[in-house]
């Protein structure tokens, strides 16, 4: 086992964004498959971890989306811990804080990367390997195999399978939230009502190109040839999550605009962070109760 002292005092949790998603027809478990390219905010898009050892694991959540974190018992982050110690009994304690900055049920896997970063950091302190933390990342929800992994990758079928995707430019963006809260079950109940589901998915059918030069190059592709398929279910369920892309489409400079996941967060994409900071200080002036953040997608 490691030193324990390798845990950092601070660790981000990263918004995860998803650039497309592409949903299948329900199963008869009633999951849907999904291919999904993911990406992750930097720094200015995270909620924070902060670790200090102690005789004992115990979690406090602090932060402007504390309150809507839900109960601690059932907190992703004290479920990986479980998952954690129930496979390395010895494992050194700690008190954790999570400063939770992202918004809550927002599709930017804010609980998913919680948990994934607790497994990658203790996952190191415990002698863990890459197998054994994915196992249990699939065991704690759909994202968080991705979210222990924290960069540019291809998420497939029921979130277990992730590969990862290299030689993506970074992407300058604005991540909004209207500060609605938007349940993963009610988007898919209407994506199911709607008979939306693609009766194809996979690499075959969405091959991710591999030569990418410029952030252009990348956006437009995103543009042509992907989408969001719960984007239209979940603007039906969450009308002011139409209201939201309207508004990021208005702004100067923005070239792509999408929700990601099933909601309520959105995306602008630009050619450069300076575009993105000025769309930013014009959204801040028409919706200034929405959250709002620049941050390069990597």
């Amino acid at each position: 086992m490691q030193d324990m002292t390798v845990v950092p005092d601070r660790v981000f949790a990263p918004a995860k964004v998803n650039l497309f998603l592409h949903v299948g027809p329900a199963r008869e478990d009633g999951r849907h498959p999904l291919d999904s390219l993911v990406v992750f905010a930097d720094e200015n898009g995270a909620d924070h971890l902060i670790f200090s050892a102690a005789d004992h694991f115990r979690l406090d959540v602090t932060g402007v989306g504390a309150e809507a974190a839900g109960p601690l018992a059932d907190n992703l982050v004290l479920r990986a811990v479980r998952a954690l110690v129930a496979e390395v009994p010895s494992l050194p304690r700690y008190a954790i804080t999570l400063d939770k900055r992202l918004p809550v049920a927002a599709g930017l896997g804010g609980g998913s990367s919680d948990a994934g970063a607790v497994l990658r950091t203790l996952g190191a302190v415990a002698g863990l390997g890459a197998p054994a933390l994915m196992d249990m990342a699939a065991q704690l929800g759909g994202d968080v195999p991705a979210c222990v992994l924290s960069r540019a990758c291809r998420m497939q079928d029921d979130g277990a399978q992730v590969h990862p995707i290299a030689g993506l430019p970074e992407l300058p963006a604005l991540l909004v939230n209207p500060m609605i809260a938007c349940p993963t079950g009610p988007v898919f109940a209407a994506f199911d009502k709607l008979d939306l589901g693609r009766r194809a998915l996979g690499a075959l059918d969405c091959p991710i190109p591999t030569d990418w030069t410029e952030t252009t190059e990348l956006i437009d592709w995103l543009s042509a040839a992907t989408s969001n398929d719960l984007e239209g279910p979940a603007c039906a369920s969450i009308p002011e999550i139409g209201t939201v892309l309207e508004t990021l489409r208005a702004l100067p400079a923005a070239r792509l605009v999408r929700m990601s996941g099933s909601g309520a967060s959105c995306f602008a994409l630009f050619e450069t962070t300076v575009a993105a900071k000025a769309a930013r200080d014009e959204l801040e002036r028409l919706a200034p109760h929405w959250w709002a953040r620049v941050t390069q997608l990597r």
